[in-house]
């Protein structure tokens, strides 16, 4: 097959496909684990039993009906190309996404590229000492975003659309509260949907990363803690109380100057994260808390939430 046929059968641009093969070249691949061994994996990496089933259903077995060349294609060359970074620590996204209306197989396509790099990665992650218990809670942020994925319907990130290879490359680490990424110069923080953002489980995760790095990375220096993300934004502060544990998490940070073609668009990742939908009307939202009521007040009045990054020495 060649690239415009990939691309055609796949009805992606051929630019995305022939990215994937530049990137992937003829570098090895990564097995699956096999189907028998799913059901444990998929459960150690908190994937829900709807999602599991799922998954293990349209399972990319060679007598498979469901994967057609340019998907089997497609897989190989992604894994590939996520495996060819591994340590890499940059945004990757492994390939095009796809129409994932079209089956378990499209949909789920970058989770088997997901699940072939586990043991990879915890290879990776023992070679740097680190320990199983960091390792499964880092990579079953994969559970949580399908679990998401299915309450958006479909409105969620892709799973491994970038996001998730951060974790397949041992690129971020999940310490406590925070995710920490690793860069050049600075550990960029995430902040899973895991529960309170407390004063005191930040404290700890922050912590956790000043004695992690320096034991598993000692050839990396990093001089700040980073965050880029809509929780930055201080208009915030015109609805939240003082000791607001968001208002909190804020003043940790010395915000750079707002720019705004800076980061995706806030408005819509206030809407994904707070509210978990893109295409609910905005007077059917619930009221129920006060970051709800200050989202929906500040986007009815015509005013727009910006997407902010700041840090702070570590």
């Amino acid at each position: 097959m060649d690239l415009d046929d990939i691309a055609n059968r796949l009805g992606v641009p051929v630019a995305e496909v022939d990215r994937v093969h530049r990137l992937a070249g003829d570098r090895p691949s990564v097995p699956l684990p096999a189907r028998a061994d799913a059901a444990v994996v998929l459960d150690r990496l908190t994937v829900r039993p709807d999602d599991a089933a799922e998954i293990v259903a349209g399972w990319p077995d060679p007598d498979s009906a469901l994967w057609t060349p340019e998907l089997r294609w497609l897989l190989d060359r992604s894994t590939a190309l996520v495996r060819a970074d591994l340590g890499g620590y940059g945004w990757l996204p492994p390939g095009p996404e796809l129409p994932r209306e079209r089956g378990p197989a499209w949909r789920h396509l970058y989770v088997y590229a997901y699940l072939a790099m586990v043991d990879v990665v915890r290879a990776y992650h023992r070679d740097h000492g680190i320990a199983d218990d960091v390792s499964w809670v880092t990579l079953a942020d994969l559970g949580r975003n399908l679990t998401i994925d299915r309450r958006m319907h479909g409105e969620g990130w892709p799973v491994m659309q970038a996001w998730l290879t951060l974790h397949a490359r041992g690129g971020l680490y999940e310490l406590g509260r925070l995710q920490h990424q690793r860069g050049d110069t600075v550990i960029d923080l995430h902040v899973p949907d895991a529960g309170p953002l407390t004063p005191a489980a930040v404290d700890t995760s922050l912590d956790a990363a000043r004695v992690f790095f320096p034991r598993h990375f000692p050839d990396e220096r990093y001089t700040a803690f980073a965050c880029g993300s809509w929780l930055l934004d201080p208009q915030l502060r015109e609805y939240l109380p003082a000791d607001s544990n968001i208002v909190r998490f804020q003043r940790r940070f010395e915000l750079e100057p707002y720019a705004e073609s800076d980061g995706p668009d806030a408005d819509v990742e206030v809407l994904r994260f707070v509210f978990r939908t893109l295409t609910t009307p905005l007077d059917a939202l619930p009221r129920r808390t006060v970051l709800q009521r200050a989202v929906l007040d500040h986007l009815t009045a015509g005013r727009h939430w910006h997407w902010r990054r700041g840090q702070f020495p570590i």
